[in-house]
C-alpha cells in the first residue's frame, strides 16, 4: 500500500539544488533558465513569428522553437546571453 507523503519542505530558492544538482552547476542552470524564459517572453512581446525571430537572432527556426519550448539543455549560457542581447535585452551578471 502506498501512503501519501504530505510533508512540506521549504525550498532553497534554487529548484536545481533542490533536485540534487551540485550547487555550482545548479547556479549555472538557474541562470540559463532565467535568461531563456526572459528571451522567450521578449520574442512574444515583439510579436515575431518563429521565422522572423530566427532572422533577428541569427539562428534557425527549429532552434527558435527549442528556445520557446524551454529546451535549456540545447543552449549554453553564452549563447543564451547572445540571443537575449540580439532580442533587445540587456543582460547583466551581478555579484
Amino acid at each position: 500500500m502506498i501512503e501519501n507523503d504530505t510533508r512540506i519542505v521549504e525550498g532553497s530558492g534554487n529548484v536545481f539544488v533542490d533536485l540534487g544538482f551540485d550547487p555550482a552547476e545548479a547556479e549555472v542552470m538557474k541562470l540559463r533558465a532565467e535568461v531563456m524564459i526572459r528571451t522567450a517572453q521578449r520574442l512574444k512581446e515583439q510579436g515575431w513569428t518563429q521565422a522572423e525571430a530566427a532572422r533577428q537572432l541569427g539562428i534557425t527556426q527549429p532552434r527558435v522553437s527549442r528556445l520557446i519550448k524551454g529546451k535549456v539543455e540545447d543552449f549554453s549560457l553564452d549563447m543564451l546571453l547572445t540571443l537575449a542581447s540580439r532580442a533587445g535585452l540587456h543582460p547583466e551578471l551581478r555579484f
